[in-house]
């Protein structure tokens, strides 16, 4: 019965992990053929790129404003949904709408507010006096392009953190909150001494998946950065080293560290702050 789904794995997942992994030792260029093993060859040299070198360090700030940001809108989204109120449902599939839209629509949707000329984010900016001329804001400084977006990405994937620890909220016994009430605790209280530590496995699973694609940002990169360096992503470096370049050796080898790095960095998340949360 699974042996179709196994099959369809292995030729999505499983099969081009062992050809990445294998070809990431060996010299892939189609302008310089033949194929030949090189060791350790790719990852020295794609680490002796600057460039390559540069989207490290700007895929280490989305990682940590796509983590931070995305489980503190996720958390603040579940605790505000957390008991029903009239009109839940609407609020609840307005919040979801942006994590079934595609990173690139996604991307050309906030090209759109982003835009020097006719941008929203411009036009509001303006329209309060606290610009005073419409401001190209993408591509004019690291931070401040990495933030912009990370922005993007973090709208797209709040949503399934939300659900994560939204489900983790709704297994909570009552029983607890009445508890606590009748001893006299806050609201305050109730946040930080029951929901959020008996929902901590669900914000840990919010992170690790916060984490997995702020390392793999490239859809929002693509669209709003283009080839730029001043946002440009690992996976974006990857990209261009692998199809621009033609370089296919470096190409999977800089895959073969970023999942590496995605595996590992998960790991330690979940290890940090996953707890496992028994009721008796």
């Amino acid at each position: 019965m699974v042996a179709p789904l196994v099959v369809f794995i292995g030729a999505l997942a499983i099969y081009p992990t062992v050809l990445t992994i294998i070809e990431a030792f060996f010299h892939s260029d189609p302008l310089t053929p033949p194929d030949h093993f090189v060791g350790f060859g790719n990852f020295a040299a794609v680490f002796a790129n600057s460039q390559v070198r540069h989207s490290i360090e700007n895929t280490g700030w989305y990682a940590l404003f796509g983590v931070v940001l995305t489980v503190a809108f996720g958390t603040g989204i579940a605790l505000l949904l957390q008991r029903p109120f009239r009109g839940r449902g609407v609020l609840l599939a307005i919040v979801i709408l942006p994590w079934a839209l595609p990173g690139v629509v996604e991307g050309v949707i906030w090209s759109w507010i982003y835009n020097p000329t006719f941008g929203v984010l411009d036009s509001v900016l303006k329209s309060a006096h606290l610009i005073g001329q419409y401001q190209l804001f993408i591509g004019s400084h690291q931070i401040e392009t990495i933030l912009l977006i990370a922005l993007v990405q973090v709208w797209q994937i709040t949503p399934l953190a939300a659900l994560l620890v939204l489900a983790a909220t709704q297994s909570i016994p009552d029983e607890l909150y009445e508890s606590a009430r009748v001893d006299g605790a806050t609201w305050y209280q109730h946040i930080t001494r029951i929901t959020l530590p008996l929902a901590r496995p669900a914000i840990a699973v919010a992170t690790a998946e916060a984490l997995v694609m702020s390392i793999n940002i490239f859809d929002q990169v693509y669209v709003l950065n283009a080839a730029a360096t001043t946002g440009s992503s690992l996976m974006s470096q990857t990209y261009f080293i692998t199809f621009q370049d033609l370089n296919f050796g470096q190409g999977y080898a800089l895959s073969l560290f970023a999942t590496v790095a995605t595996i590992l960095l998960s790991l330690l998340i979940l290890k940090i702050v996953y707890r496992k949360v028994e009721y008796s």
